[in-house]
């Protein structure tokens, strides 16, 4: 069953990412998403069960999954097009069910399926990025710069997590997992997408940061390394006069650029006391320029922001953003701080980059890079998982002929 769900989960993503594409083939992206509905379903009525170890993460998911219960019956409308985005959209019903993945039996295999998903995920992300050079190269397409981020968010920044948990990755899953973000960094560089380049300079960031703790006695050594390193980085800039370079032009361009006030002051003047206590709806949408413009006198209706912080109120209120900080936050405190293995610490740093992301990006959605969000959250709560070694874990995942 579990593979079943993921088999679902997959071929749900792969269809969707296929829909945006040039010249993409409707049908069967449609019938995709439908087969993956479908293996999503069954496989998770087969699979959930309603069962914790930890009577605050009990409580506070309960409340939580009730009110986005009604989030999503104050949204719903009888009409085809309406019943059929709430099944192929990401940010339909699936999103709000994405927290469900918590009460999925969780067996070390499960784990071990996730990094593999993670993978088959990444290889259709480079295929894509190749397939469209061209149109990702473009930088003034409107249209691409859509895609590319859907791209970016749903099948390649999932890498980040395999790079965390470098230690468990066989050497073929860190390298895939290394080309990955690395090819992701220098196109949000080159597309100037601020958000993906602060989201992809923390995974850097926190993969270092694991790196350091697996070298506690190597520290010198490191700091020494990522001091040279630094030297050459600068003098190889000098030399090469990168910073000239077409690379990085548009995003000297944008730097400074304010692409958000504007549409957050629409926000803030559309949202009522009332909107921001309880939201608008699974459906709610707010007045806001269609396209990014502080100075547009004429607002249109937006079913979200690029703040996507704002887009959880707007929906749910600060009721729903405030259960799953709730909820978030003390995962997280266990995760670093009451683990003996790099899973749980992982698990926590990712819970981490998620929150610091729903700022400058829209990340709340049902894909994997959310999708491993929950399943985080379950890793840190686990008092069986935070005290696994780091030995048993290892064993576990790199040699795939146990079966613990």
């Amino acid at each position: 069953m579990l593979k079943i769900f993921l088999l679902g989960f997959v071929i749900y993503n792969l269809g969707y990412t296929m829909s945006l594409t040039a010249n993409a083939i409707y049908i069967i992206c449609d019938l995709m998403r439908l087969i993956g509905v479908i293996l999503i379903v069954i496989s998770s009525i087969k699979l959930i069960v309603y069962r914790f170890d930890n009577l605050y993460l009990k409580i506070m998911y309960t409340f939580y999954m009730l009110w986005l219960l009604a989030v999503v019956f104050r949204g719903l409308k009888l009409e085809y097009v309406f019943i059929k985005n709430l099944f192929f959209n990401p940010a339909g019903i699936f999103l709000y069910c994405t927290p469900l993945i918590l009460l999925i039996p969780k067996p070390p295999k499960f784990y071990k399926l996730i990094f593999n998903v993670t993978i088959i995920l990444a290889i259709f992300f480079i295929i894509h990025m190749v397939w469209e050079l061209a149109e990702f190269l473009n930088t003034t397409n409107d249209i691409s710069r859509e895609r590319f981020d859907t791209y970016v968010k749903a099948l390649g920044l999932p890498c980040g997590f395999l790079l965390m948990t470098f230690k468990y990755q066989p050497k073929r899953n860190r390298i895939i997992a290394l080309v990955v973000i690395s090819i992701t960094f220098l196109f949000v560089i080159y597309r100037a997408r601020r958000g993906l380049i602060f989201m992809s300079l923390i995974i850097f960031i926190f993969t270092f940061l694991m790196f350091i703790y697996h070298n506690k006695r190597k520290i010198a050594l490191i700091i020494f390394s990522f001091i040279t390193g630094s030297l050459l980085l600068v003098y190889t800039i000098n030399a090469s006069k990168i910073l000239d370079s077409k690379l990085l032009t548009r995003l000297n361009e944008r730097g400074t650029e304010d692409t958000r006030s504007g549409v957050e002051d629409w926000f803030y003047n559309d949202m009522k006391f009332k909107d921001w206590v309880i939201g608008r709806g699974m459906s709610g949408m707010v007045a806001a320029p269609a396209f990014i413009d502080k100075n547009s006198d004429t607002p249109g209706y937006r079913t979200g922001v690029e703040t996507d912080y704002l887009t959880i109120i707007l929906k749910g209120g600060i009721i729903s953003l405030g259960l799953l900080l709730l909820i978030a936050i003390p995962a997280i405190i266990q995760g670093l701080f009451l683990s003996k293995n790099t899973l749980s610490k992982a698990a926590a740093l990712w819970i981490l980059l998620w929150l610091i992301s729903i700022y400058p990006s829209t990340v709340t959605l049902f894909t994997l890079n959310y999708t491993l969000v929950w399943i985080a959250i379950g890793i840190c709560y686990s008092k069986l998982v935070r005290n696994m070694s780091d030995e048993v874990l290892k064993e576990y995942f790199i040699n795939p002929s146990k079966n613990i």
